[in-house]
């Protein structure tokens, strides 16, 4: 496509949004389903899209030039050192959100998320949304719960009868999401009492934020957190494959494929790590990952779509380090695996017996 049929398309997109439907997009974490965040009946039609609570808040994408005093109300200082540092980038702070600005976007809670994105078709839709001023309400674009799109078609699969019915607009394309994973979450509306708090992590870390902020930052999950702000993405099932999903540790990766297989199980596996031994690839699929945190986050979604595709009875993934470089990996296979979280001890049991 070239440069002028692009814009056209993505003018198109910024009309059809202003005319309250939604619109496809991407960005530089993940493909969002995007409507007007000042209209509370296109943020609807996202949920009953999606299937998504009507108390789990989605995040307002804001174009580099938006005022963010016109969202957010009693902002902190913290916020705009943060701003400088990261935006355009993927993080999304939480603010208290404006009386004008309705709570649909945020789950009928008084608070709002609100990012800047750096993907260039996301920054040309947000310039040309009501000439740059509006927000753009945009959780992934995908069934609520499932794994993150992270190319166009992925979003076509996952909607193929809404987009054919009209329920979603046009779908722009991006190429693949660089990061791969959503964005940090950060909660700065109880800096008195809580500091800084993290409530989902991602390719920005808490480190690099301590590093702006010259403050720690906490961690939602430590405790005595139960104040926290509702969050996208937070949920403990979210990101996961029809396929069920467990996780294990490098050195019982191996032993445990051997188990499965010997339990004539259909094993489709994920690892980072040289596998120590040749095991019946007839009866597994082995997708290996990069060994680099960032190169690992941007293909982790497409890695499980293509493996919920081949007819296995589980996903076996070999755990990445538990360093705090990999918190935001950690954090997306641990909800993919939670529902299924059992599954192995119940296997391994069964097949003692």
């Amino acid at each position: 496509m070239n440069q002028i049929q692009e814009s056209h398309k993505i003018n198109e997109a910024a009309r059809q949004l202003e005319s309250g439907h939604l619109v496809a997009f991407p960005t530089e974490t993940v493909y969002g389903l995007g409507a007007d965040a000042e209209n509370p009946q296109a943020i609807q039609q996202i949920y009953a899209v999606k299937e998504r609570p009507a108390d789990h808040p989605v995040i307002v994408h804001l174009a580099p030039s938006a005022a963010i005093d016109y969202w957010a109300k009693n902002i902190p200082p913290e916020a705009y050192q943060l701003i400088a540092a990261f935006w355009p980038g993927p993080l999304t702070l939480i603010l208290q959100r404006a009386d004008h600005i309705p709570d649909t976007v945020s789950g009928g809670q008084n608070t709002i998320g609100l990012r800047c994105p750096s993907h260039p078709v996301a920054q040309a839709l947000l310039r040309s949304f009501k000439d740059g001023k509006g927000g753009i309400a945009a959780p992934s674009a995908n069934k609520f719960g499932h794994v993150s799109p992270t190319s166009a078609q992925h979003v076509l699969d996952e909607f193929a009868q809404e987009i054919q019915h009209g329920a979603i607009g046009p779908v722009l394309e991006g190429g693949q999401s660089e990061v791969g994973i959503e964005s940090s979450i950060l909660d700065l509306t109880r800096l008195v009492s809580h500091g800084p708090v993290l409530l989902r992590p991602g390719h920005i870390s808490a480190q690099a934020i301590e590093q702006v902020l010259g403050v720690p930052v906490q961690f939602a999950n430590t405790g005595a957190d139960s104040s926290a702000p509702r969050a996208s993405g937070t949920l403990d099932a979210h990101y996961a494959p029809n396929t069920p999903v467990i996780t294990v540790a490098s050195e019982l990766f191996e032993s445990t494929k051997t188990q499965l297989l010997a339990q004539k199980k259909h094993v489709a596996t994920m690892y980072f790590s040289v596998p120590q031994s040749t095991i019946d690839l007839q009866k597994t699929f082995d997708l290996q990952m990069p060994k680099d945190v960032f190169g690992y986050a941007h293909r982790l979604y497409a890695a499980l779509r293509q493996l919920d595709t081949v007819g296995a009875e589980l996903i076996l993934v070999e755990a990445p380090p538990m360093t705090a470089e990999w918190q935001g990996v950690n954090d997306r296979l641990s909800r993919a695996a939670f529902d299924s979280r059992f599954l192995l001890a119940q296997l391994l049991v069964a097949n003692k017996v």
